[in-house]
């Protein structure tokens, strides 16, 4: 079972499944049986979440057009698996707590907040935070797999067990020179690529950060890039009240190619913001940009996909117990993608 969230989630668990097609490989959107869970799900509570509304009915329509087997809270098929890759560790459902668990890094983890340091102290559910700052700290999977040895380092502090993580790079974000050959025409402007931070229940000035951004561009071609969870009816018209005429905004495209044609990047808390720097382009984060260049995901040509479904392939046919299997890859020295 591949446990998927946002479409960029759903397209990597979709190219690590295609690397172990020997498998009966099902997806699920992330769920929990919890009954306040369901009871937040049935209300609404959760429609601006990768748990349901619109994130959900993407991710989902990827899989039919892809004609991958939904599985949705095993509800479906009602298979008994044997394995499940997970794409969050602050939400796993009791019936993987039985069997092999791989955890996969999507991308940059939010900046951990006082409130996040209560929740983690108390040992409260992670998801309390109403972000991803603990994600893949819980040490509650079997083998982690992450996108550089900064963040291996960076979960390891958290709480996650060393032994457990394994350096693999990760997809969509591991062959970033590939996005330099496009079809985008514009070229030479600054690139704002904004985050779904109030759709998150996080408090955004998005005026300010509007404001900074032409600041930033002074004078120069001005191009907005949505985030596709953000409600886009307040968002265009934020950006119409606020900056120059002649600034352009895209609420759908390939950003990577918009990425790569810009002289220059701006982001909230995006993932993004690594294709930039890998391209060598000047960013700007909320995040502090010498600490993202220490993260920054390991380069290994697109094998990232393939590194981790090898990994899932060894544990699920390996026979010994799970400390056994994690003392082998320690053994082998199997950092995948340094």
């Amino acid at each position: 079972m591949f446990i998927i969230g946002s479409t960029n989630q759903t397209i990597q668990m979709h190219k690590i499944a295609s690397h172990i097609p020997e498998y009966d490989c099902y997806f699920s959107q992330i769920y929990d049986n919890a009954p306040h869970v369901k009871f937040a799900l049935k209300a609404g509570l959760l429609d601006r979440t990768i748990m349901s509304g619109t994130l959900k009915r993407k991710s989902e329509e990827y899989l039919q057009a892809n004609q991958l087997k939904n599985d949705y809270a095993n509800s479906v098929y009602r298979n008994e698996y044997d394995m499940a890759v997970l794409c969050t560790d602050m939400i796993i459902p009791n019936e993987f707590k039985k069997i092999k668990t791989v955890f996969v890094q999507e991308g940059m983890t939010d900046v951990l907040t006082n409130w996040g340091r209560i929740i983690k102290t108390l040992g409260l559910p992670a998801y309390l935070t109403l972000d991803t700052s603990l994600n893949g700290s819980s040490n509650r999977c079997d083998v982690y797999c992450v996108a550089s040895q900064g963040y291996k380092n960076h979960f390891s502090s958290m709480g996650t067990d060393e032994g457990k993580i394994v350096v693999t790079g990760i997809p969509n974000f591991d062959n970033v020179q590939e996005y330099i050959s496009n079809d985008f025409l514009l070229k030479n402007y600054v690139l704002v690529a904004t985050s779904d931070i109030r759709e998150c229940f996080g408090i955004d000035n998005r005026k300010k950060f509007i404001a900074d951004a032409v600041t930033i561009a002074n004078g120069r071609q001005l191009i907005f890039k949505l985030h596709p969870n953000e409600i886009v009816k307040r968002a265009v018209k934020e950006i119409k009240d606020n900056t120059p005429d002649g600034t352009i905004i895209y609420t759908n495209g390939n950003v990577n190619h918009m990425i790569a044609n810009c002289d220059e990047l701006i982001t909230q808390y995006s993932t993004l913001v690594y294709v930039g720097i890998v391209l060598g382009k000047k960013v700007h984060s909320y995040f502090d940009v010498e600490q993202l260049k220490r993260l920054v995901p390991a380069q290994n040509d697109g094998t990232s996909a393939k590194n981790i479904a090898s990994i899932c392939r060894e544990y699920i046919e390996f026979t010994g117990t799970k400390e056994n299997f994690l003392n082998s890859i320690a053994k082998n020295n199997r950092e995948v993608a340094a």
